[in-house]
């Protein structure tokens, strides 16, 4: 490695570092800054600090962590954008959704048709969405159970869903 590229190493994690420490700071807009840079990073060093952060009290900053998980492109964030599909605030599960969409890591199918149970629609909908996306045929079933939604929109997600992993089975075969 030259020196350049050596320096460049040392200054990106200092940069991860004292980010990652920022993840600590008590102002809820400071953590949830500090989770938005670590994930522009692109820095796959990252992924730990912000899989911990996971556990903050505070739903924003945990939504902004799996957030910025998603954008590391980092296998190893996978683990932690799959337990957070399981949070207990909606719109943690909605940004682990959003982010495993971005991902396109099948190791989530399963949690992703636990969403599809969700009792917010807004979950279900992102859920049958990424599953559409993912064309895992094991989401089939699941997803037709959506058929009596009582909202139209999850309803129609779940049957754009089932029409897209149809039609990726049919050209696959």
């Amino acid at each position: 490695m030259n020196p350049a590229t050596n320096a460049n190493t040392d200054r990106s994690m200092k940069d991860i570092t004292a980010l990652a420490l920022g993840l600590r700071d008590p102002a809820i807009s400071r953590r949830q800054a500090a989770a938005r840079e670590l994930g522009r990073s692109g820095n796959p060093a990252a992924t730990g600090p912000l899989g911990a952060a996971l556990s903050d009290l505070h739903p924003k900053v945990r939504s902004e962590c799996v957030q910025a998980l998603g954008r590391l492109e980092d296998p190893d964030a996978s683990p932690f954008i799959i337990q957070a599909l399981g949070d207990a605030e909606p719109e943690v599960r909605a940004a682990a959704i959003a982010a495993t969409g971005r991902t396109r890591d099948h190791r989530a199918v399963s949690a992703l048709i636990s969403c599809l149970k969700d009792t917010d629609e807004q979950v279900r909908i992102g859920a049958a969405e990424v599953l559409g996306k993912l064309g895992d045929p094991r989401a089939i079933g699941p997803l037709g159970m959506l058929a009596h939604d009582p909202f139209t929109d999850v309803r129609y997600a779940a049957e754009t869903a089932v029409g897209r992993i149809r039609k990726k089975r049919d050209t696959v075969h």
